[in-house]
This record gives structure tokens, sequence and C-alpha cells, in this order.
């Protein structure tokens, strides 16, 4: 623990379930602290960077960065907590009492289980369960089940024209303030921008994620299209696309996806 009382963070993109585990855990657990909330993935990972709370409370189903995926950022770091609300992510993985979930709508009788167990893990160890193949499992079975069908065309504006552009063709796209810009190579090879007007979270939840990476909370990359990657000092790095002058920031949340490298 990294103080007195027990801390905690809640991650839900559905503003009154937030609310009412807050209002739950606060019945259950007096003494825990949630000292923040987020409202999808990358806000979760950001806040638990931000604060490092003991406990992450994420909802598996969030736009973006999902439930899973901000776990995998955040690690041995905390001790997790699912929430959902499909109880067929109650697989073997929770059931072994590695990782432990909840089931919205929440009941008091299954919220005071997790937070005695929690109680003893806090009190046993901090968190050193490698989950990496659990969270797999999980990740499979979040993508069988709800992941919509894979983009193959965007329909991006240059100029005054319409342009069709292959998923596969795409180097990297990135948010411009309400826009998604999208960098693609065309037939002869040569770099193209344009721009849609769908957000960057949104266009990732379709993008196949063994060919899409998001390596900064503005910036989506075709790992195809990646030359090098060059790590700097700070904890962060640069990656170096095939036949583009542009460079890439990777921040320090995404810098595990090139750990290999």
């Amino acid at each position: 623990m990294t103080s007195q009382r027990p801390t905690a963070l809640i991650a839900d993109d559905e503003p009154l379930l937030r609310k009412a585990l807050a209002r739950g855990l606060a019945q259950e657990w007096p003494e825990l602290n949630v000292i923040a909330q987020a409202r999808n993935g990358r806000e979760a990972v950001e806040q638990f960077e931000a604060q490092q709370p003991d406990i992450c409370f994420l909802d598996v189903h969030m736009p973006g960065v999902s439930g899973i995926e901000a776990a995998r950022l955040i690690g041995r770091r905390a001790h997790l907590v699912f929430v959902t609300a499909y109880d067929t992510y109650a697989v073997q993985a929770f059931e072994h009492g590695a990782l432990d979930y909840l089931v919205k709508p929440v009941e008091s009788a299954r919220l005071s289980d997790t937070v005695a167990r929690l109680k003893d893990r806090l009190r046993a160890s901090p968190p050193s369960i490698d989950t990496d193949a659990l969270l797999d499992q999980l990740a499979a079975r979040l993508r069988k089940n709800t992941t919509p069908a894979s983009l193959n065309w965007l329909r991006v504006s240059v100029g005054q024209s319409l342009r069709l552009v292959a998923i596969n063709d795409i180097d990297y796209l990135r948010s411009d303030e309400k826009y998604t810009r999208v960098a693609w190579r065309a037939d002869d090879g040569k770099p193209n921008e344009g721009l849609i007007r769908t957000p960057l979270k949104d266009l990732l939840a379709q993008l196949d994620s063994t060919q899409f990476a998001q390596v900064h909370r503005a910036v989506v990359v075709n790992l195809r299209a990646i030359s090098h990657v060059t790590r700097d000092a700070n904890e962060t790095a640069d990656i170096h696309l095939k036949g583009r002058s542009e460079v890439l920031p990777v921040s320090r949340s995404y810098l595990h996806l090139f750990r290999q490298m």
C-alpha cells in the first residue's frame, strides 16, 4: 500500500455506474479512499500513473483502450478488479482467484466478498501475480464476443475530393482536434494525407490489433509501416517510418510494446 488508507481508482464510461460503485465501496469499505475516477481506459492509465492507487476497478468494455488493455499497462503495480455487464467473462482466470471481477449491477453481497479478498491481498503482499496469460484469455474472449468487423476502407477527405483508402495502405492515424488525420501510401508508393471526422478512439476499436497499435494518446500506427524505433532517455521513444519523414511519439504508457526491440 502506498499510504495508511488503501486507495482505489474506478474506471467506467458510464458515470452513474462509477458513482454507484463508489457508493457501494463507501458502505462496504469506509477506509478505502477512492482517489481517482476515469471515463475510459486511457484516462484510467493516466490517472493510475499520476495517483498510483493500490486497487483499480476497471470496466472491461470501455471505448478506445479497454479495461483489459488498461490492466496490461498497469501490470503488477496494483490489485485489479474487472467490472463487466457480461458474466461470461467470469472465466477460469477469475475463478482461479488471480483476478477478481464484479458483474453489473453490482450486488452488495458480491462486493462484500471482493472487498474481503482485496483486504487479504493488501495485507499479504503487493501484487506479484503474472497476469499476462490471464489477460490474453480475457482479450481473446472479448474480441470473439464484441469486436465489430474490422474496417477495410476509410473515406478520407483530401481538399475538395473524397478518397477511398484501404486500411492496409494506412501508415498511421493521428488525432487532429476534432478530426483524425490519415496518412497512407498511394499505389505509386508516395505518402498522402487526409482527414476524417471519426474520432481516433472510435477507429481504434475497429482496427486489427495485430496490425495497428496505439503508441500515444493521439497516435495509432500500422506496425508494418515502422522502420525502426529509437528510445529516449526520459522513458519515451520515437517511431521512424518507412519512406516517410514524420517521426511519431511513443509515450511511456506504450513503451512496453517495443520492449523486445
